[in-house]
């Protein structure tokens, strides 16, 4: 009996050991980091992440698993917007660590679809097969508390550079909102092509940016009265964007 607690112990020790090995391999890339890159297979055949994609900027989702409710109402909800994120110069890509089968029988499933007065939708945006998951641990982007490697519901935003501009994660629990994805994505590419430029609180297309320091040249502007600049007080000062 002793013996049997003994082994008991030690598994259990080494069990613990493995898991936090396995949280400290992980590291989520910080912003302003390089993307980490990967080449996978997709159901779009074989993919380079970010090369293939060139200057154009990129949004790499990752998802616990295929069938899944919340999953696939989210990829649905993607392909909805797929037409949109073109408009934007936005590539989607979508991660996990589901074999290539699953990926494509889900796929083919999720395009029978039709919701909420939607006709069905074709999924142009690859699904990439992370079955080793060593791509998404290279993101942070798998469980720490699962024990079959699961993915998280994560998002990282990629600008033409190929740098990290910003990530988002959500609990596996609630769905990600596309809306605020999509406002988020016009947010950094407003931003992006705008200097001594930063976007306040619920900010949306066509609302006024804020600058966080004031130029020799934004000083004289703002002795017009006509100025695209104006001053509430030293810290919060807004810009009219052209």
């Amino acid at each position: 009996m002793k013996n049997l607690i003994l082994i008991a112990a030690i598994l259990l020790s080494q069990f613990i050991s493995a898991m936090a090995q396995r949280e400290m391999r992980q590291r989520i890339p910080l912003i302003g980091s390089q993307a980490p890159s990967f080449k996978a297979p997709s159901t779009n055949g074989p993919i380079s992440f970010p090369d293939d994609f060139g200057k154009d900027w990129k949004i790499l989702f990752s998802h616990p698993r295929d069938f899944t409710p919340v999953c696939s109402s989210e990829i649905l909800e993607l392909a909805y917007h797929q037409n949109e994120f073109k408009e934007l110069g936005t590539h989607i890509v979508v991660m996990s660590v589901d074999r290539m089968a699953s990926h494509r029988s889900w796929k083919a499933d999720l395009e029978d679809v039709s919701r909420n007065g939607r006709s069905k939708v074709k999924i142009e945006f690859p699904l990439v097969v992370d079955s080793s998951s060593v791509n998404s641990y290279s993101y942070g982007m798998i469980d720490p508390q699962s024990l079959n490697n699961q993915s998280i519901r994560g998002v990282f935003f990629i600008d033409p550079e190929n740098k990290i501009k910003a990530f988002l994660f959500y609990p596996n629990e609630v769905g990600r909102n596309i809306d605020e994805i999509i406002r988020m994505l016009k947010a950094l590419q407003t931003q992006y092509s705008h200097q001594n430029t930063v976007m306040p609180a619920n900010w949306q297309p066509g609302d006024e940016a804020m600058i966080p320091i004031l130029t020799k040249e934004d000083k004289e502007e703002l002795k017009n009265p006509e100025s695209n600049i104006h001053f509430i007080n030293w810290y919060m000062i807004y810009r009219k964007l052209k």
